[in-house]
């Protein structure tokens, strides 16, 4: 292996996608797969044993997917790995998550070869990959998702349902399970229900990593008779 090598790890649930990855990475000279996974757990062993220089990873991946991946790997000890996720265009929202987490670069699935390869290097000379663009940190690229996907309804670009975009804000002002049933005339465990979905769907973790995130993405519209002053529930 030559020096100047960039090592890869492949991350994807479909057998026959990594494995032609794999080939499509090995045609370029510098570019080597030294590692494959099926799901993020694996992706998560697979990187700290092999520690690879880049980590391509399927953002829908079972077991987590490539947040969980990103969250366990670059929420630890400093590491010299960089990462690029690949995802669709109604994957926004998950797209910005996995920028926050760590992510360095964003793919289309989509992308014709040569932008591939183009973000690979572009990552690994330190800037930062987004579609089709190398921009010169993360918060300009944040900036560019968030103001490519003004066309696109919050909904489709979160994958929520009507029923969760509408018990998002109540969560931000502080509103609890309870406080959420009544107002929207369901059950209690029918909120937490779909307030589990949304945690999921989000990349978050709690109640306030949640209200946070809507603040920060436009999802909230405070429904009436909901107290703003109130804290965030922790239920």
């Amino acid at each position: 292996m030559q020096a100047d090598t960039i090592r890869i790890l492949v991350a994807d649930d479909h057998a026959l996608f990594r494995e032609g990855l794999k080939h499509l990475v090995e045609s370029e000279d510098d570019l080597r797969v030294v590692a494959q996974a099926g799901d993020a757990a694996e992706a998560i062993h697979m990187a700290r044993r092999f520690q690879p220089d880049l980590l391509l990873l399927d953002l829908t991946m079972p077991n987590g997917g490539a947040l969980d991946a990103l969250r366990a790997i670059f929420s630890g000890p400093p590491t010299a790995m960089r990462s690029i996720v690949l995802g669709a265009d109604n994957h926004r929202g998950e797209t910005i998550a996995a920028l926050q987490l760590g992510a360095r670069g964003i793919v289309l699935m989509t992308s014709e070869k040569e932008l591939l390869f183009r973000g690979i290097r572009t990552v690994m000379a330190g800037e930062f990959w987004v579609w089709h663009r190398n921009v010169a940190d993360g918060v300009e690229a944040i900036r560019l998702l968030m103001a490519d996907g003004q066309t696109t309804s919050k909904a489709e670009r979160y994958r929520l349902t009507p029923r969760e975009l509408e018990i998002v804000p109540h969560i931000a002002v502080g509103a609890s399970n309870r406080d959420i049933a009544q107002m929207l005339a369901v059950r209690e465990d029918t909120v937490k229900r779909h307030l589990s979905n949304i945690f999921d769907k989000l990349g978050v973790y709690s109640r306030l990593e949640l209200a946070l995130f809507a603040i920060n993405h436009g999802l909230v519209e405070p429904p009436n008779g909901a107290g703003a002053s109130r804290s965030v529930h922790p239920d």
